[in-house]
C-alpha cells in the first residue's frame, strides 16, 4: 500500500448480493434485497454466515449513501440541494430501514444455526442484536426520524454564525485565533464578538434543544424505560459499564483533576501579570510570546501530518497518504460549513472522511492527527467481513484518537522546527489534556441531570448548568459582568444536540490514551504494537478485551486517575527543566 499506483487504484469490494448498478433514488430501489433477505431459507450454518455477509453488504451500501450526503450537507450547510438531499434519506430510507433491521435481527437471533457460528466477533454481534430487539419499538420510528432532522438544524444555526473583526468577516474559528493575542484588548474584544454572536441565537438553541429532549424522553418512555439516559445506555450497548460509572468518574475527576486545574489557572495569573484573570486570559501564552503557527494551509496541513505518522509506523502515513489521493479530506474553515471535525467511516470503500474547520492553530494540529487515529482505525479495520466487526464502540473509537494525540507528539518537529517552539506545543497539549478531563465530566452529568428531569424550564436548566459547570472548573477566572455568556456556554457542544450522551467515551478513551502513551514511552515498539493490535479487533471482543489488547485497564477509579495524572505532570515537569 505504499506506492503511488496503489494508492490510486484503492477500490470498494465487488457487490456479489445487491449488484453493481443499484442507484439509491427511492425506497423501492432496495427494498427489494430487504425482502429477499427476510424470505431466504436459512438451511444451515453456512447458509447464515453468507446471508450475514449479504445483509452486511447491503446496509455498508446505505451506510455509505447516508455518509456522503450528510458529509456533503455539512461541508455546506448553505446548499438547499444537499440538505434536501439528506432528509430525504433520513426521512424515507431510514424509517422503513429500521423497522426491516428489526425483523432482519429476529431473524438472525432465532436461527437454531446461531450457536454453530463460533468463529471470534460473533458473540459481540449477537448481544447487540438481541439489545436492539429489546428497545425497538415501532411507534418510534417517526418520533426517531423528526428527531434526527431536528438535529441537523443546530450545524445550520451554528453554520451561519460569523463576526466582522477589523473590518474583516470572520468564522468562530477565525474569531477565536485571536484568544491567542499577546495584547489583552484583541483577546478581549475577540472573545466578547464571538460569545455576543453565540448569545444572539441562544433561544433560538434554547427552543430546538427543548424540541430534542422532548422528543427524545418521549422515546424512551414508548421503550418502557424511565429516561432517555437509560435508553440511551441500552442504545449504545454500553455493557461494560453503569451510569454509576459515569458518577464514580465525576466524582474522581473533581477529587483528583480540578485541583490541578485551580493551580495552573494560579500559575496563568501570577505570570501574565492580571487581576483578575478573565475567560480571554486562558489561551494565551504565558510568557507573552505569538501564538504557535505549525501550518498556513490545509495542504500544508496534511502534508506535515503524513511525515509525523510516517515517523510512527510508514502504514499510518500511507493511510492519509490515501484520503489526500481520494479527495476524502476537507480541512480549512470557511463560511457556512458546519462547526466541529469528524472523521467519517465510509463503509463500503472503507476509506474514511476527514471534516474540520482549520485555521492555523495548535488546536489544529491536535485535530487533524485526532481525526487521524479515527482514520487509522478504519483502515485497520475495513477488512473485516462484516459491519457489525467494523463499527466498535466510541470508548475505543475515541481511544484510536486520542492516543494518536500523544503519540505523535514527539513528531511535532514537523510543525514546529524551533526546539522552543516544539517545547511549548507539547507543554499547552499537554496541559489541555488536564482540562479535558473536567470538560467531559461536565458535560456527562449536565446530560444526566437533563434526561432525569425532562420536564425541565429553561431557567431551571440554566441555573444546573451553572451549578455543574462549577463543580468541574477552577475558581480563579472572574466572570463579574458576563455571567449571562457563562450560562450559555453549553450551546457550543455539539454532541449535546447531534449526538446524546456520546461524551463520557471520551473521559474513558483519554484515561486509555494516557495509559497507550504511557506504554510507548516505556517502549515504543511495543507500545504501537499495543495500539495497533487493539484497533485491528474492531468490535470482535468486548470493550475490556480491546484495551487490555492495548495493555490498559478500563478504570476509572479516583486512584488510577490519579496515578495517571502524576505521570502527566511529571511530563510536564521535564518540559519545564
Amino acid at each position: 500500500m505504499t506506492s503511488n499506483e496503489s494508492i490510486a487504484v484503492l477500490t470498494r469490494p465487488d457487490r456479489h448480493f445487491i449488484g453493481e448498478d443499484v442507484q439509491l433514488s427511492g425506497w423501492d430501489d432496495v427494498k427489494p434485497f430487504f425482502d429477499e433477505l427476510l424470505q431466504r431459507p436459512i438451511l444451515n450454518s453456512d447458509d447464515l454466515q453468507q446471508w450475514l455477509l449479504d445483509r452486511s453488504e447491503l446496509e455498508s451500501y446505505l451506510s455509505e449513501e447516508f455518509a456522503w450526503r450528510y458529509i456533503r450537507m455539512t461541508c455546506d450547510t448553505a446548499n438547499e440541494e444537499l440538505v434536501n438531499r439528506l432528509n430525504f434519506f433520513i426521512e424515507t430510507i431510514q424509517p422503513p430501514m429500521t423497522s426491516y433491521g428489526n425483523e432482519l435481527d429476529l431473524k438472525a437471533v432465532n436461527s437454531p444455526y446461531l450457536g454453530q457460528l463460533t468463529d471470534e466477533g460473533y458473540e459481540v454481534m449477537v448481544r447487540g442484536m438481541k439489545q436492539a430487539i429489546d428497545i425497538f419499538r415501532t411507534e418510534n420510528i417517526p418520533l426517531q426520524t423528526e428527531a434526527q432532522t431536528e438535529e441537523r438544524k443546530y450545524g445550520a444555526i451554528v453554520g451561519a454564525m460569523t463576526v466582522t473583526i477589523d473590518g474583516k468577516e470572520m468564522t468562530l474559528p477565525e474569531a477565536s485565533d485571536r484568544l491567542q493575542s499577546t495584547d489583552q484588548a484583541v483577546r478581549e474584544e475577540a472573545w466578547r464578538k464571538v460569545w455576543e454572536r453565540r448569545f444572539q441565537d441562544h433561544e433560538a438553541l434554547d427552543q430546538l434543544f427543548d424540541r430534542l429532549r422532548d422528543l427524545r424522553h418521549q422515546i424512551a418512555t414508548n421503550a418502557g424505560f424511565a429516561n432517555f439516559r437509560d435508553y440511551m445506555f441500552a442504545a449504545l450497548g454500553r455493557f461494560d459499564y453503569t451510569p454509576q460509572d459515569c458518577f464514580d468518574f465525576h466524582a474522581s475527576v473533581a477529587n483528583a483533576v480540578v485541583p490541578i486545574l485551580n493551580d495552573l489557572a494560579e500559575e496563568r495569573k501570577e505570570k501574565l501579570g492580571v487581576d483578575p484573570l478573565r475567560p480571554w486570559d486562558t489561551k494565551v501564552d504565558v510568557d507573552g510570546r505569538p501564538p504557535l503557527k505549525p501550518f498556513a494551509t490545509g495542504a500544508e496541513l496534511i502534508e506535515k501530518a503524513i511525515t509525523c505518522f510516517d515517523r510512527l509506523d510508514k502504514e499510518l502515513g500511507d493511510d492519509l497518504r490515501i484520503m489526500r489521493a481520494m479527495g476524502h479530506l476537507d480541512l480549512e474553515s470557511r463560511k457556512g460549513k458546519a462547526p466541529g471535525g469528524y472523521n467519517y467511516p465510509l463503509e463500503e470503500i472503507g476509506v474514511p472522511f476527514i471534516f474540520m474547520n482549520a485555521t492555523s492553530s495548535l488546536r489544529d494540529l491536535v485535530t487533524m492527527v485526532h481525526e487521524g487515529g479515527h482514520a487509522v482505525h478504519s483502515f485497520l479495520t475495513r477488512t473485516l467481513p462484516l459491519k457489525a466487526f467494523r463499527n466498535p464502540p466510541m470508548e475505543v473509537a475515541e481511544l484510536a484518537s486520542m492516543s494518536m494525540e500523544l503519540l505523535s507528539m514527539d513528531h511535532w518537529d514537523v510543525f514546529f522546527t524551533d526546539p522552543e517552539e516544539l517545547r511549548r506545543a507539547k507543554l499547552q497539549h499537554l496541559e489541555s489534556i488536564i482540562e479535558t478531563l473536567p470538560w467531559v465530566a461536565t458535560i456527562d452529568k449536565f446530560q444526566h441531570w437533563i434526561y432525569e428531569n425532562p420536564s425541565h424550564t429553561v431557567a431551571e436548566r440554566r441555573e444546573n448548568w451553572v451549578r455543574i459547570y462549577d463543580e468541574f472548573t477552577d475558581s480563579i477566572t472572574d466572570w463579574t459582568g458576563i455571567t449571562y455568556y457563562k450560562e450559555y456556554i453549553w450551546q457550543r457542544q455539539l454532541h449535546l444536540y447531534e449526538v446524546p450522551f456520546y461524551y463520557i467515551e471520551y473521559g474513558i478513551a483519554q484515561l486509555g490514551a494516557i495509559g497507550v502513551w504511557r506504554n510507548y514511552r516505556r517502549d515504543p515498539a511495543a507500545g504501537l504494537a499495543g495500539y495497533k493490535a487493539a484497533l485491528s479487533l474492531g468490535y470482535k471482543a468486548p470493550i475490556r478485551e480491546i484495551y487490555a489488547a492495548a495493555d490498559v485497564p478500563f478504570d476509572f477509579s479516583r486512584d488510577y486517575i490519579r496515578d495517571l495524572m502524576e505521570f502527566v505532570r511529571q511530563e510536564i515537569d521535564k518540559l519545564h527543566d
